[in-house]
């Protein structure tokens, strides 16, 4: 059987954790058999057998690999449960070492930013979305408005988010585009208000071939608005979910904005309507 797409997906995620090509790909070789030699790991890799001892010692420094002294001398790759877990443990540890590190650089020049009475960016990627959804539901003081477009946006961290901004006093109204979905929620976060959104458009338009789905829709303080969208069918089976968000919005705006949001909402069962 044809392994060669996994094999440099291995060798892709392998580097995008750290390591160099020729070390993924002579660990993705050595992974493949139960132990092997340099002559070996080079025939299955098709890395340069001079190249392969040096990928090894890296490898060996790094936890990855274990060597046996013979005669030719033996390699083999650890477990990989032992793979993910190290690499998991290096990741953490830069990412924590460059979170420090960026927060005691110095600003280039003073800060002289003035308040801006609209501002809009653009963001991409579901994991940079879904980051920017939970750090604006930090933010939210009186009142937020969220509505999932699809089921897979409302994730363990999500639903977290929301519970607790509901325990410090935050109105937390949450819209869904079917009924199971809004039982769902409605039990695990049960101190919001919960509706199904009248918004139909949310899941695109098969008449006119629009695959687009709303994918959240959120408003936090009647302020800071949210909005993000993804295809049904993706490149290469990837997310490629694209979202804007802005702040300092006008009051009639984010009037319109909530409206449309909270359509479906009962008016009794609205906090804004207690206004």
């Amino acid at each position: 059987m044809d392994t060669l797409p996994e094999i440099e997906q291995a060798v892709e995620l392998l580097q995008q954790l750290g390591l160099k090509e020729y070390e993924a790909k002579s660990f993705v070789a050595l992974s493949r058999i139960p132990v092997g030699t340099a002559k070996e790991i080079s025939e299955i890799s098709e890395v340069p057998r001079t190249r392969v001892y040096d990928s090894i010692r890296v490898l060996e420094t790094k936890g990855l690999v274990e060597s046996q002294q013979s005669s030719p001398q033996q390699f083999r790759a650890v477990s990989v449960s032992e793979v993910a877990d190290t690499l998991k443990a290096q990741y953490v540890s830069r990412t924590e070492e460059l979170r420090e590190t960026l927060d005691r650089l110095e600003p280039a020049a003073p800060d002289t930013k003035t308040e801006l009475t609209h501002e809009v960016w653009s963001l991409s990627g579901s994991t940079a979305i879904a980051n920017r959804t939970v750090d604006l539901i930090d933010e939210a003081e009186e009142e937020l408005v969220f509505v999932a477009g699809q089921g897979n946006s409302l994730n363990g961290r999500l639903l977290e988010k929301l519970r607790s901004a509901e325990k410090r006093g935050v109105n937390v109204v949450l819209g869904t585009v079917d009924e199971p979905l809004r039982k769902e929620l409605q039990d695990r976060v049960s101190g919001a208000d919960v509706f199904v959104s009248g918004l139909r458009w949310l899941r695109g338009s098969p008449a006119t071939g629009d695959d687009t789905e709303i994918t959240r829709l959120l408003l936090i303080d009647r302020s800071t608005i949210l909005v993000s969208s993804a295809h049904r069918q993706t490149r290469n089976g990837q997310p490629d979910e694209q979202a804007v968000f802005g702040r300092g919005f006008d009051n009639g705006f984010v009037a319109i904005v909530r409206r449309l949001m909270a359509t479906g909402l009962l008016p009794e069962d609205d906090p804004a309507e207690e206004d």
